[in-house]
């Protein structure tokens, strides 16, 4: 059996994964690999084709600061345009010499006894063996398709299509559609599927919040000046950032200073849906922020057309050519479109990780729920970085802007590794149980709490595992510089409590 011998292996390319390799490879490690799944960069930004698809976030937040794009043309960016940045990025920084495609890690092991993580690769049918001294988990949360466990869906005779598993050859044209929920990638795939459909059907569980769209084409003269004029971009991109961040202050702090943006909203929806009933329906009966706050112009528009209908009873079963609810009715379809997001507490991924004692990630959390030290490190799993790790999720901001403070930290944490002659890095679980209780007591005000909701955003015991408690800056901060006292080290040459 071949071994694969390299000081770092990375999994996942997307934003994160291509971050870390391009900052070790600035930072003098080149002995590094890029393990991915796909056939090019750009992680959930390659997955997502589905109609529509876009950011929700400014597309001048949404590149790295040491990157810049002074080509996007709108000032929210759509998938085509955020895929193909990702892989110009890759292009320049020469990524891909470095990179494996078509590669699913199905194991990742540590071995306590070589200070080493042996990883198991399936590429092109074989198996393939890694030998890394450092992991970085780059898959991110977005990753895993989360299918409904509804009963009989493995029974229905028509066409089935996950959001993140487009099937672009498919004609709906004339079709009798059904989407299963209204999240973030339902509210962008359902306006442009409603415009050829025959029918549709949404399956609505929770109507969400959604304030209007403020995307607009940047005109020529912006591009130039982005392109040509020192400063301009940074000065937009500042800003941009500064008027997001206002919004983590009521997320967190004080849901009561979200009350304008309720506001705005529900504008939203007077303005464009007139029937009394429907208008009803779409109304969310939670505190606005409690769940992702969504933005579109033409999601009221699209559920009010004459063909589509927004089912809210809830789906009993699914036959081999419908939707049945509860209430007993049965909705005929072609194809079930599912929009029911990821695998985000409960990835698969986790049963792939075996840290320390022979435990897994999913192992490690099974009861406490997602935990590690500033969303990087955990306990039991040396020599691991996780990047867009537990409580590094945003619901107000650039998730670029966390994946480049953990790019500061991993930069940093490589530096002391070679200066110091360190071997195997673990963090201590009081360091880590401290850092996860600060976050827990800096949630307790906040509208994922106190709104009156369920979403991905908790987990099985009821914590907020996923989103940073606050302002971005602060964990900016607080990963600035590699903390090695939080840490058990061992060194070449002797072993150090630090």
């Amino acid at each position: 059996m071949t071994t694969n011998d390299v000081q770092v292996a990375i999994i996942g390319a997307g934003f994160s994964g291509l971050g870390a390799a391009i900052k070790l490879k600035q930072n003098g490690v080149d002995d590094f690999v890029v393990l991915d799944r796909g056939q090019n960069f750009g992680g959930t930004w390659r997955d997502n084709t589905y109609p529509g698809a876009a950011c929700d976030v400014p597309s001048q937040l949404y590149s790295y600061s040491f990157e810049l794009n002074p080509d996007w043309t709108r000032s929210y960016g759509h998938q085509p345009e955020i895929h193909r940045y990702i892989n110009d990025v890759a292009v320049k920084y020469n990524i891909e010499a470095k990179t494996r495609w078509g590669s699913d890690v199905t194991r990742a092991e540590w071995n306590e006894d070589e200070n080493r993580w042996h990883l198991e690769v399936t590429r092109n049918g074989t198996t393939e063996h890694y030998s890394a001294r450092t992991v970085v988990a780059a898959a991110g949360p977005l990753c895993e398709p989360n299918l409904p466990d509804i009963d009989g869906i493995d029974s229905f005779g028509g066409k089935i299509i996950h959001s993140a598993r487009w099937d672009n050859d498919y004609d709906f044209t004339g079709k009798r559609v059904a989407v299963i929920g209204t999240g973030a990638s339902a509210i962008q795939l359902v306006p442009e599927i409603a415009k050829i459909a025959g029918r549709l059907d949404v399956y609505q569980r929770t109507a969400p919040w959604i304030v209007p769209r403020t995307e607009r084409t940047y005109h020529r003269a912006e591009n130039w000046a982005f392109k040509n004029v020192p400063g301009v971009q940074k000065l937009m991109r500042a800003t941009v950032y500064g008027l997001n961040e206002v919004t983590a202050f009521g997320l967190t702090y004080s849901p009561k200073a979200l009350k304008p943006v309720e506001l705005v909203c529900r504008g939203n929806i007077a303005k464009s849906i007139k029937d009394p009933e429907l208008r009803e329906k779409v109304t969310p009966k939670f505190a606005v922020g409690c769940k992702r706050i969504l933005r579109s112009n033409n999601w009221y528009p699209a559920i009010a057309r004459p063909n589509v209908d927004l089912v809210t009873d809830g789906i009993s079963k699914i036959t081999g050519s419908g939707v049945v609810t509860k209430d007993g009715t049965e909705r005929e379809v072609d194809v079930i479109v599912v929009a029911t997001g990821f695998h985000v507490t409960d990835s698969p991924m986790f049963e792939t990780i075996i840290g320390t004692q022979g435990r897994s990630l999913a192992q490690a959390w099974e009861h406490t729920g997602m935990q590690a030290y500033k969303g990087t490190f955990v306990h039991g799993f040396p020599n691991m970085l996780l990047m867009v790790g537990p409580s590094t999720g945003l619901g107000h901001t650039s998730i670029v802007y966390m994946i480049e403070s953990q790019l500061n930290y991993l930069v940093s944490y490589f530096k002391q590794v070679r200066d110091q002659g360190i071997t195997r890095t673990e963090v201590k679980a009081d360091a880590q149980d401290e850092f996860n209780n600060s976050v827990q007591h800096g949630l307790r005000n906040s509208v994922w709490l106190t709104g009156g909701c369920a979403s991905y955003y908790q987990d099985q015991n009821g914590n907020i595992t996923t989103l940073w408690p606050g302002f971005t800056f602060n964990f900016r901060r607080i990963t600035k510089e590699f903390d090695i006292a939080a840490y058990d080290v061992e060194r070449a040459d002797a072993t150090v409590s630090a």
